[in-house]
């Protein structure tokens, strides 16, 4: 039996007896009697007798264990010009005091704080700050607009916003205080205080309830870390949902430490001293749990660059960070990579680093394609690793353990289940399928540390979401198969999520902004194949009757709401009108016929709908806006 089997039999057998013996890789002030509760399931609790914090664990253990000097943070950022990095004992002494300037403001164990900044170490610093007091952060991406974050700001109701001055990207500086005042005004709940970051290549003007960064930090006074239960929740981080409403996705404090610790040293072969780079953002789930937590909590050196490293004038910009800084592992979507493959087809700027101390390349966010995945390969000579998991997660479901028992690698899959994971693929009656046939994948409950415990302030809607299709499952929403071997292949979503370069974007949000426009009838927005960026959004409208508008024009007013709604991030660039929408007797839209016609598969098309007509008058349309290679 190898190390992988031997795993995964014990965390199925005896889940009680397998974390408790990774808890032991944490630093507790109460060690856990007890790993799992399944007193109130479906809702589930990890070491429910636990005490910890986890921001002495990502930073003081590692100062009280001589290891101040280590580097704890690399900053590189190109849009700036600027460089540096951090050790353990610098952010210590920055969280600490951060820590301190937020207990001031009257933020104490259970308080939220929101935190809308750009990819900086100051952002690490309030997240780490705020878990230091007991507090709870919920991290906004900035591409997200006033109306999304002020969503966010309702449900979380955070006391404070702690924000920066300006994002920078390559070809723009975006104001974010103007958008964080917006936001506030649009949200019923008003934050006693924000805290901002100024930046000098845009300073914000301050009103009144804005406070310097700068100056607080200055006069403050460190914080000691606050105890809080395993079960307290560490963070809150907002999904798509299927119904444009966004998901609080809770990570709990004991669970996610201990999932962090283990995952980072079994899944990605990275320990104490070793240097970790997550080219993500804070933002989403791979820089809190890879980027930020995970790194170090297990003593590693993470890296933090601002910018986009593919697209830039550095078209070798991956290559030279990982010789700069002797980087160990890159973990990154498949859309940058299929980037840099357009742009040195032939790997000749991969051959002008030295790129040695890269033992391997991990992917996820999207589907690893064969043909990226192949290609990597080649040019790397190094193992190219593809790993599924989700925001609800927080960690791999499936990985190639590389710290655990490396496995022979196939294209189009992100190998086994990780132990701790029961997966399995099922019908739609919740049958269990046979090894190659396609279904929904779904995972047993309960399932392991670090997962989400429930949805912030509403445990129903974390069962009516998640529980309910499958009784005694964990619906993924992901469909796929598992073939002979075990190796499981992730295919696509089953809902109305889309992945747009690793980004997780709802449809149904998007065609509630396209409805509201005065000349559209109906509309549906799906999510079309793109060999860039995995999926693209694309809008299809009917126009009301004598409506009478230029097309282009349409385009550039949905466009534009959708930026002002939701936030570039969304990616929504295009939108065809058409003469009808194909729908069920029941007047359902197809819209896995429309991806169907739109990828240009149309064996795929059911014969299910009412009108031929319907289906003759859209398919050209949609086949015309196919999309090609970039």
């Amino acid at each position: 039996m190898g190390s992988y089997e031997a795993a995964y039999r014990l965390a199925e057998t005896d889940p009680e007896y397998f974390w408790l013996v990774a808890a032991r890789a944490i630093s507790w002030d109460a060690f856990p009697k007890k790993a799992l509760d399944s007193s109130q399931a479906p809702l589930y609790r990890w070491f429910p007798d636990g005490e910890l914090n986890t921001c002495f664990n990502a930073v003081d253990r590692h100062v009280r264990a001589g290891h101040g000097d280590r580097d704890a943070i690399i900053y590189d950022s190109p849009v700036t010009g600027v460089k540096r990095k951090v050790s353990y004992t610098q952010l210590q002494d920055q969280v600490s005091r951060f820590a301190g300037v937020l207990a001031g403001l009257g933020v104490s164990k259970g308080d939220r704080v929101v935190i809308y900044m750009p990819m900086i170490p100051e952002a690490v610093v309030a997240m780490l700050a705020t878990a230091r007091l007991g507090a709870v952060h919920s991290v906004v991406f900035g591409g997200f607009a006033p109306a999304e974050l002020a969503a966010r700001i309702d449900d979380a109701a955070p006391k404070v916003i702690v924000a920066a001055s300006c994002g920078i990207e390559p070809n723009r500086t975006i104001a974010y205080k103007p958008l964080v005042d917006e936001a506030i005004t649009l949200s019923h709940h008003k934050p006693t205080a924000t805290i901002v970051f100024q930046r000098p290549e845009l300073p914000a003007e301050l009103h009144d309830g804005d406070h310097d960064w700068s100056v607080l930090i200055e006069n403050a006074h460190p914080h000691e870390c606050v105890s809080v239960n395993a079960t307290d929740p560490l963070y809150i981080l907002y999904t798509s949902g299927t119904t444009g409403k966004p998901k609080g996705v809770v990570r709990d404090n004991g669970g996610h430490a201990v999932a962090m610790q283990w995952s980072l040293g079994n899944v990605y072969d990275i320990g104490p001293g070793d240097v970790f780079w997550a080219a993500s953002d804070v933002g989403w789930v791979v820089g809190h749990s890879y980027i930020v937590y995970a790194p170090l909590i297990v003593g590693a050196t993470t890296v933090m660059f601002e910018g986009k490293p593919v697209g830039t004038p550095d078209a070798g910009a991956f290559w030279r960070m990982i010789e700069e800084y002797k980087i160990n592992a890159l973990f990154c979507a498949p859309t940058a990579i299929r980037a840099i493959k357009r742009e040195d087809h032939e790997g000749v700027l991969i051959a002008q680093y030295d790129l040695s101390s890269l033992k391997a390349l991990f992917q996820a966010g999207e589907r690893l394609d064969p043909d990226t995945y192949f290609w990597a390969t080649e040019h790397l000579k190094i193992p190219v690793i593809d790993n599924w998991w989700q925001t609800e997660t927080g960690w791999p479901i499936a990985a190639n353990l590389r710290g655990l028992e490396p496995m022979p690698i196939k294209a189009g899959s992100p190998t086994v289940a990780v132990p701790g994971y029961n997966v399995q693929v099922v019908d739609g009656e919740g049958l269990h399928v046979a090894a190659g046939v396609e279904g929904s994948i779904v995972i047993k409950l309960p399932m392991p540390p670090g997962t989400l415990p429930t949805l912030w302030g509403d445990d129903q809607r974390y069962i009516d979401s998640y529980l309910m299709t499958f009784e005694g499952y964990y619906t993924t929403g992901d469909g796929g198969m598992i073939d002979e071997d075990g190796y499981v292949f992730v295919l696509g979503r089953t809902d109305d999520v889309i992945n747009v370069a690793g980004h997780r974007l709802s449809t149904g949000s998007m065609e509630a902004v396209v409805a509201s426009h005065p000349l559209v009838a109906e509309c549906a927005v799906i999510g079309v194949q793109d060999q860039l960026k995995g999926q693209i959004p694309r809008a299809f409208v009917v126009l009301k009757a004598g409506a009478d508008i230029d097309p282009s024009v349409l385009e550039r007013e949905i466009v534009q709401s959708i930026r002002q709604e939701i936030g570039a991030v969304a990616a929504l660039k295009e939108v065809v009108v058409v003469q009808a929408l194909p729908k069920t007797r029941s007047g359902k839209i197809l819209r896995r016929t429309m991806r169907a016609i739109a990828d240009g598969r149309p064996e795929a098309i059911p014969g299910t709908i009412e009108d031929v007509r319907v289906l003759d008058a859209i398919t050209p349309l949609l086949k015309s806006v196919k999309s090609e290679t970039p």
